[in-house]
């Protein structure tokens, strides 16, 4: 039997949903503005269920996002906030690790607006910096383009701790990045920067099983983290969309989630959680299906 790190589920949607307030397009970073306390809160709940890892709200914490809003400033701020909320809820489960997320720096699943690789660099070292110290591992997540890849994993050459990326693939062709470029292509990209994990995120889970064959080939510890959405809206690729233009499913209850996910460990995956959508109840399942299954959550 495998030993399977279980990542924590939804972060954002989940704190947008506990709010109970208008959706904004700062998404969960007007949560922790607001209501700091509900971020540790869902930490706990997903220590609580059986993850081993915490990942931090700071997905949406560059200065690209915050800038339009006149938040530029209050970056080093909220990026301890998040992390503050983190490693609390963690020191207070007595186990498991704090993730950094690294969200995209201009919108999900927007590879059309191509940030320069070099310059993105910059920026993603910046935030990199900005955690060193206060996390176990930086989490790049939904990477819709090698461009994107390039950028992201170039500003974590520096980094202190594991960088795992995560690449977001077409939600119905796992082959593809959410670009239109194959997801072999990143290949290169693994070799030169060497991560520490590759995993699929924010997704279709029917799409993750097509994505982790190929991934499996980049020779890293490998997994997915897929989302509970229909599918991503033309809404939602708009300029500053808020997450209201996105629908959750209905079908994918947390026995289904957890089907799909046992899946993917029998393709050889090791790291497992949810994204947008999944929640405490989708992982608490997971967790039981592994443990029945024989595999040790570590």
């Amino acid at each position: 039997m495998a030993k399977i790190t279980l990542l924590d589920g939804s972060i954002g949607q989940e704190l947008v949903k506990r709010h109970k307030a208008p959706a904004t397009p700062l998404w969960s970073t007007q949560v922790m503005m607001d209501a700091p306390e509900l971020v540790g809160a869902v930490h706990a709940d997903y220590f609580a269920v059986g993850a081993t890892i915490a990942t931090a709200n700071s997905y949406a914490l560059h200065r690209s996002r915050l800038a339009p809003v006149g938040l530029e400033d209050k970056l080093s701020e909220l990026i301890d906030t998040a992390l503050a909320q983190a490693n609390t809820a963690r020191d207070a489960a007595g186990f498991g690790r704090v993730a950094g997320a690294l969200g995209p720096l201009l919108a999900s699943y927007r590879p059309d607006l191509k940030p320069d690789p070099v310059d993105a660099a910059k920026k993603f070292a910046e935030i990199v910096r900005l955690m060193a110290g206060k996390v176990d591992l930086y989490l790049i997540e939904t990477v819709s383009s090698v461009g994107e890849a390039e950028g992201a994993l170039a500003g974590c050459a520096a980094a202190d701790k594991p960088v795992w990326l995560a690449l977001s693939v077409m939600d119905d062709d796992g082959s593809r990045l959410r670009s239109g470029e194959a997801l072999s292509d990143i290949a290169p990209l693994i070799e030169r920067f060497n991560p520490d994990a590759v995993l699929i995120n924010c997704t279709r889970p029917e799409a993750v099983p097509a994505a982790l064959e190929i991934v499996a080939g980049f020779g890293k510890p490998f997994g997915a983290y897929a989302n509970g959405f229909t599918r991503i809206t033309a809404g939602f690729l708009k300029d500053r969309p808020t997450v209201d233009a996105l629908q959750a499913r209905i079908d994918l209850t947390p026995e289904a989630y957890a089907e799909q996910a046992m899946g993917w460990v029998a393709q050889g995956a090791s790291i497992l959680g949810g994204c947008c959508e999944v929640g405490p109840s989708h992982i608490s399942e997971l967790a039981k299906q592994l443990r029945a299954a024989g595999h040790e959550i570590v």
